[in-house]
């Protein structure tokens, strides 16, 4: 492999069964064993080792339903521990960073990195880059290297199923490009999705190749608009979505949970709305925004037959933008009493903040007193202690000392063995 100064090359790195490989981790005896992990409320699975796949258990599968064949075949199964995921997380990318001058992070198992220039064996590279993570971390990854992020998505693709590749997988050259596509199914190109691959169809289309050697650009634009044709460019391997070091602030920011049982009184309702505000608006914060608009809502269970169905949603419209918690969690609570409706079952509940400000950047409220500094000051000790020593570490007596009565169903939930003190594993 020579060099590739000319090139635009692209590395995909994205850790095999990430939240399985998390639980591994620090459960050597499991390995090689078939593992799961749950969503929320331990309701349908989201990671699945090789081993659980081969069980026929699917991406979704509602675990109730595959209780049974997990129980018989001694699977391991998970609730969903973010804490854990994402720290772990964390320390994939540190690790990544060292290998390439520009990376972006795409989601908490997934980051590319501009191998741009490089002028060594990339395959190589790619075994180095796998090997260190994997040694560093204890994380297995997979990497796939082209000229484009869709192309290199396609190789991480093949790199993960492929044993000859052993985790590795670079398409720069246009032949090699070309055999994998015809291997690719429409469906699973990045950025088509279901629908568009049903239009795509009509048109003959079944197989990335066949997108990327369809001529009539005229008609991809009308069926899929411009971002369709940047698509079909990028499977040609002519680039067209650069690295984005720098994630675009969000303009909302929702923060929701379903309880695993009912509540019936506001003391608990509200409880859960002052968390919910809690982590959102350390989100926000963490952006450097903040919010005038506050949205809350509530509702009961829409599937139980026996009951009136309920749902309830407020907006409060700040006359000044705010980022204190304290402040917030006000202003959602007086939205959340007027919802509030005595003898409804509450299943769920969210806030979602919008209407975002640079903290930098504040307009001045003739009608409102804006956050001072000193409340600044406190939510960024507050936001820097959490971060370091967990999440909910310091937090407002309004969220209660327990969440006993709207707490999520997590019964299966492993041990917060990076990021609690007393649960540090033990060494004998």
């Amino acid at each position: 492999m020579g060099s590739h100064n000319k090139q635009k090359v692209y590395a995909l790195v994205d850790c095999n069964s990430f939240f399985c490989s998390c639980e591994r981790l620090f459960r050597p005896e499991i390995r090689n064993k078939p593992v799961g992990v749950l969503s929320n409320n331990d309701g349908c699975f989201v990671s699945r080792t090789p081993e659980l796949k081969a069980l026929g258990v699917k991406m979704g599968d509602p675990y109730f339903k595959v209780r049974r064949l997990c129980e018989s075949h001694n699977v391991h199964v998970f609730s969903s521990n973010f804490s854990l995921y994402t720290n772990i997380s964390d320390r994939v990318m540190n690790v990544l960073a060292r290998f390439a001058p520009s990376l972006e992070i795409y989601s908490v198992d997934e980051a590319f990195l501009d191998l741009t220039g490089m002028d060594e064996d990339l395959v190589a590279y790619g075994h180095r880059i796998r090997e260190t993570v994997l040694q560093w971390t204890g994380i297995p990854v997979s990497i796939g290297i082209a000229p484009s992020k869709t192309l290199a998505k396609i190789a991480n693709h093949i790199g993960k199923k492929s044993e000859k590749a052993n985790g590795v997988v670079c398409l720069l050259d246009e032949r090699l490009q070309d055999v994998a596509l015809k291997r690719v199914s429409i469906e699973d190109v990045w950025g088509i999705g279901r629908k568009n691959s049903v239009k795509l169809r009509t048109l003959g289309i079944k197989t990335a190749y066949d997108f990327k050697a369809f001529k009539n650009i005229k008609v991809i634009q009308r069926t899929l608009t411009k971002l369709g044709r940047m698509t079909q460019d990028e499977l040609r391997g002519i680039t067209c979505y650069e690295l984005e070091e720098c994630r675009p602030k969000k303009k909302e920011i929702l923060c929701s949970r379903t309880f695993s049982g009912s509540v019936v009184d506001l003391k608990s309702l509200r409880e859960s709305v002052a968390n919910y505000v809690t982590n959102a608006s350390e989100k926000m914060r963490a952006q450097r925004s903040l919010c005038a608009t506050i949205e809350v809502y509530c509702h009961s269970d829409p599937h139980k037959l026996n009951e009136v169905p309920y749902y309830g949603k407020d907006k409060v419209k700040l006359l000044g933008p705010t980022s204190d918690t304290r402040k917030i969690i006000k202003y959602a609570w007086s939205a959340l009493d007027d919802l509030f409706k005595m003898g409804v079952c509450f299943k769920k509940a969210g806030v979602k903040l919008g209407d975002f400000s640079d903290d930098e950047v504040i307009q001045q409220s003739l009608f409102e007193e804006l956050d001072d500094p000193r409340s600044a000051k406190l939510m960024k000790i507050v936001d820097e202690i959490n971060r370091r020593e967990g999440s909910g570490m310091i937090r407002s007596m309004a969220c209660g000392v327990d969440n006993d009565s709207w707490k999520m169903r997590r019964e299966k939930l492993s041990r917060r063995y990076v990021t609690g003190w007393a649960q540090l594993p033990k060494c004998s």
